[in-house]
């Protein structure tokens, strides 16, 4: 980074005033993690949560003067609130079944029905179910999208092969884009794909939430269904989005082995404490088709997913083999689903989303 450019950037941010204290936001050490990188800067603005509604305004402010230097062609920032030391926090309670006592939910503009597709654990298949998936409800008549919440680790842009950024409307919002149909969002569109996202965890929950507020999600009319690729495990994302947003109910995906498994009953028991319905499992890589001679192996075992939901009282939605053209054409952008529409593979997906269908209807 070059210095003079660093001494730009701040001396800009210098002239922004906060509103209520009247002194600049780079003297009250509010401008955090402040990077630039071929014409494209990133920073965070840490900020009392009481004031949010006001500093969303200076951090827009803070991203249109940033813009009008010459060569920066991209800014991305967001609102962080960590927590004040001084200042006890009571520990939270987890609510019990049904009370909700957490959750202050609401709906998305642009969007009908929302459902959350979520893992245990990483390395399931995950993100490629829930771009199949939706795709699927594509396929059935329904206007779909997606959001790729995985912050750390986005899947979206490569599974469906998008590799433009998106752009604003005259109203600054997120115009989502539309690959195979199918209207998406992800911050992976807006980094650069070999940038890791160090960020701390409200910087995260912070940018979750502004991309759901600042898409145009209904930029091709309003969606019939939202799948939100959520990322691995039990979180701070996952459980601010579950706090915040009103799920209509939510997948979860798991492989057929134990330690797998183990890890779907948590990710089941966080959806039952805040309050979200769960839809049903899915068991993806559930056996090996060999392509060649047709000898069906159970690589990872079998039916340990169609278990679990009986034994917790959840619907099994369904069992997805672990084959090649799954996996090559995730690789090249082209899911399974538009790629070989006629495929028994595809059929899979299909009956997966007609259940969904059905329980959101």
């Amino acid at each position: 980074m070059s210095k003079i450019k660093h001494e730009q950037l701040l001396n800009i941010l210098k002239s922004i005033l906060h509103p209520a204290k009247g002194v600049d936001i780079v003297s009250l050490d509010m401008v955090q993690g402040l990077v630039i990188k071929e014409g494209e800067v990133g920073f965070a603005l840490n900020i009392n949560p009481s004031e949010a509604e006001m500093m969303e305004q200076v951090r827009k402010t803070c991203d249109a003067k940033l813009l009008e230097i010459p060569g920066i062609n991209k800014v991305v920032s967001v609102l962080t609130a960590e927590r004040q030391p001084e200042k006890k926090i009571p520990e939270m309670q987890a609510p019990t079944k049904g009370a909700g006592p957490l959750k202050n939910t609401r709906k998305i503009p642009g969007v009908k029905h929302i459902i959350a597709v979520a893992s245990g654990k990483g390395g399931v298949g995950k993100s490629t179910t829930a771009v199949n998936l939706a795709l699927a409800l594509q396929t059935i008549g329904l206007k779909a999208g997606i959001f790729d919440v995985d912050i750390y680790g986005p899947s979206i842009p490569m599974l469906l092969g998008v590799t433009e950024q998106p752009t604003q409307d005259a109203d600054k919002k997120i115009i989502p884009i539309i690959s195979h149909g199918l209207v998406s969002m992800s911050l992976g569109y807006l980094m650069r794909q070999d940038t890791a996202t160090i960020w701390r965890g409200p910087m995260v929950m912070s940018a979750v939430k502004q991309m759901i507020a600042d898409t145009k999600w209904d930029v091709n009319g309003e969606l019939d269904v939202l799948v939100l690729d959520l990322p691995p495990g039990t979180g701070d994302v996952q459980l601010t989005l579950a706090q915040n947003v009103d799920m209509d109910g939510a997948v979860v995906v798991s492989t057929p082995q134990d330690i797998a498994l183990t890890d779907t009953r948590k990710g089941l028991n966080m959806f039952e404490k805040t309050d979200v319905k769960v839809f049903g499992i899915i068991e993806n890589m559930s056996y090996f088709l060999c392509p060649s001679c047709g000898t069906r192996s159970d690589i990872f075992g079998h039916g340990g997913a169609r278990e679990v939901a009986e034994k917790l009282g959840v619907d099994f939605l369904g069992e997805i083999p672990l084959h090649m053209d799954i996996r090559e054409t995730s690789d090249n952008g082209t899911p399974i689903v538009v790629h070989q529409p006629d495929s028994t593979h595809t059929a899979i997906y299909v009956d997966i989303a007609r259940k969904i269908q059905a329980k959101l209807s």
